[in-house]
This record gives structure tokens, C-alpha cells and sequence, in this order.
């Protein structure tokens, strides 16, 4: 099943969508947003299921053409935001490019920090950003959205819980996150609003390319029209999505609709590319002992997207233009 929210309100309007992305229905009868599903998800997933089965035998009266531009991200802003690190591989490079030593624990205990989930960025708006010095940078993920998840879940458990899976462009301002870190105290300034794909799929919409816990598929990248990456999302991947839950409700519950993203989707394999600049930035300075590509400057043009085997847009694209703010 693919749901998305039409960019109407700050929690937007649910929508069902065809499975070649064509064509979408209104379900208000079954819940007005997003949220309201999930908190609600025994009882209204087989009723969306049913209109998802009706709009693609073309049995919908009121379906109408789907456009990606007019969605909101599924979830326009959630109660929980949380990314992982899942891919060590990524973490392991950025630590070696700075002369640092990668701890033993990482390979173990996966790395995971929560996020502003207020404001999330539409697939199809700008980038705004005040300063270009700020380093700015996207970074392609995966991410899963949940029904509610008990405290103390195991992986194991947590996979039954895991209802819908996006994609995301966690924006991240590199310049602004030694000083942060440096603190002690974690991200805030230097991880501003990111956004999501315009669809939010069922697992199951994937087929056999969902296993063990992955999305077993490239993610692609481009920016400015031009292919910068398309990792594998399953390769490499040191945690699943059902170990990043576990770990995630270790010591308080998730409640329907919280997001866990997978951290940046990277392979040791550099001949697919990266899924952000820093990782592109670090192989340089490796190299060549400096970073020679810059980051996203204003005008700059990013698009993530994934297509199954056929080549079809499985969530639609993440489509976005860094651009000034003037306030």
C-alpha cells in the first residue's frame, strides 16, 4: 500500500496512491491525516488496504492524478524523529579522514540521536538557509514509521512493528557540527528540518527487496541533474531497522507514527558513490589530503529516489533547490 499527505494543513490530508504513482484517492472517511491512521492502525489499515486494491483495477470513481509537487512529507511534522548511524562503514571513514580511532563499540551498540520533528521539509520545497558557510549537505536515507512500540522490545519483536518505510533527505550543516559536538551535548543548530519522500509504502510493497530487517535496493542521488550516488541500502548496513528499534525503546516506548531514519546509506564499494558530500569530502582528503568537492551552495538542486527492479519510482523523488533565506 502507498500512502501520502497532500499539503494542506500542518498535518496535511491523507491520500491512497496508485502503485505506479498515477493516480490518488481522498479518504476522509477513513482518516483525515496520516497520524490519525497509525494511531488507529488495527482497524483502519484493511480499510485503506481495500481502496489501495479498488484504485489500482481503476474501481475508484473519485481518484484524480497524483502530483508529487502538491504532498507534504507523509508525516508533515510527528511526534518522534529519531536517526541511527546503521551503516559503521560511513561512521568508521569520517573518523579516519580526522585521525581518529573508530571505538570498538560502534560495531555493537548502534549510534542513534533524535531530531526536531516539527517542520519537516516538503519533497518538493526548497532547501531555505541563511548562510552558505554553514556547510550544507544532504544526506539519502531510509527510514521506517511505526504503530506504538513497548518499552523493552526486542528485535525480534520490534520487526512486527515497523508499518511504513520512506525515504529521507536529513539535512545536515557540517560546519556548524564540530562546534555542537564539541560541547558534549549532542546535535541541535547543525541538524536543521529534513524531508521526506512525497509516498510512504507498506513493506510488502517491496517485495523480496525487503529482508532481514533492509531495503535491499540503490538509493539514488543526483545533484544538479548529475548522478552522485547510489549505494545499496541493504549492503553494508551493520544494523537492521529492527535492532535500531529495539535499541531506540531500550528505556521508554515509541508511539505510533515515531520515525527512525538508518543514517546515511553507504558501501564500502566507493565505485557506487556516496549518499552525502562528507563521505565524498573524506575519500578526497584520504586521497589527495584535502576535500576538493564543495558543499550544496544556493541554486544547488538534490533529488533522491528509488526505483524497483522495472525501473518504476517506488516512493517518488525527494526533489528539492537549496535557496536562500531572507527571512
Amino acid at each position: 500500500m502507498k500512502l501520502a499527505s497532500l499539503n494542506q494543513g500542518r498535518d496535511g490530508q491523507l491520500i491512497v496512491v496508485s502503485r505506479d504513482l498515477i493516480r490518488a484517492v481522498k479518504v476522509p472517511n477513513i482518516a483525515p491525516t496520516l497520524q490519525a491512521a497509525l494511531d488507529t492502525w488495527a482497524i483502519t489499515r484493511p480499510k485503506l488496504e481495500a481502496v489501495y486494491q479498488r484504485l489500482n483495477d481503476g474501481l475508484e470513481g473519485e481518484a484524480f492524478a497524483f502530483d508529487q509537487s502538491a504532498c507534504a512529507s507523509p508525516l508533515p511534522r510527528a511526534y518522534h524523529w529519531a536517526d541511527g548511524s546503521a551503516y559503521v562503514n560511513h561512521v568508521e571513514l569520517v573518523r579516519k579522514a580526522r585521525g581518529a580511532e573508530m571505538p570498538e563499540s560502534f560495531w555493537h551498540d548502534p549510534l542513534i540521536y533524535q531530531g526536531g520533528a516539527d517542520t519537516f521539509i516538503a519533497p518538493h520545497s526548497p532547501i531555505l538557509m541563511a548562510d552558505e558557510a554553514w556547510g550544507i549537505d544532504l544526506e539519502a536515507e531510509i527510514a521506517v514509521v511505526t504503530d506504538d512500540v513497548p518499552m523493552g522490545v526486542s528485535a525480534a519483536e520490534a520487526a512486527g512493528h515497523i508499518q511504513l518505510l520512506m525515504l529521507v533527505n536529513d539535512v545536515s550543516l557540517r560546519n556548524l557540527i564540530p562546534g555542537e559536538l564539541a560541547k558534549g551535548f549532542g546535535f541541535y543548530q547543525s541538524k536543521p528540518s529534513s524531508s521526506f519522500s512525497p509516498v510512504a509504502i507498506t513493506p510488502d510493497e517491496l517485495g523480496d527487496s525487503w529482508r532481514d530487517g533492509k531495503v535491499q535496493r540503490p538509493l539514488t542521488s543526483h545533484i544538479n541533474g548529475e548522478l552522485f550516488g547510489q549505494p545499496d541500502a541493504g549492503t553494508d548496513m551493520t544494523f537492521n531497522f529492527p535492532t535500531l528499534l529495539a535499541h531506540a525503546a531500550k528505556t521508554r516506548g515509541l508511539g505510533a507514527g515515531s520515525i527512525v531514519g538508518s543514517g546515511t546509506v553507504s558501501n564500502y564499494d566507493r565505485s557506487a558513490g556516496s549518499s552525502c558530500l562528507a563521505e565524498k569530502r573524506m575519500l578526497e582528503i584520504i586521497e589527495h589530503g584535502e576535500a576538493k568537492t564543495p558543499y550544496l551552495r544556493f541554486g544547488d538542486r538534490v533529488r533522491i529516489e528509488m526505483f524497483d527492479s522495472a525501473g518504476q519510482s517506488i516512493f517518488g523523488a525527494i526533489d528539492q533547490v537549496v535557496t536562500e533565506y531572507r527571512g
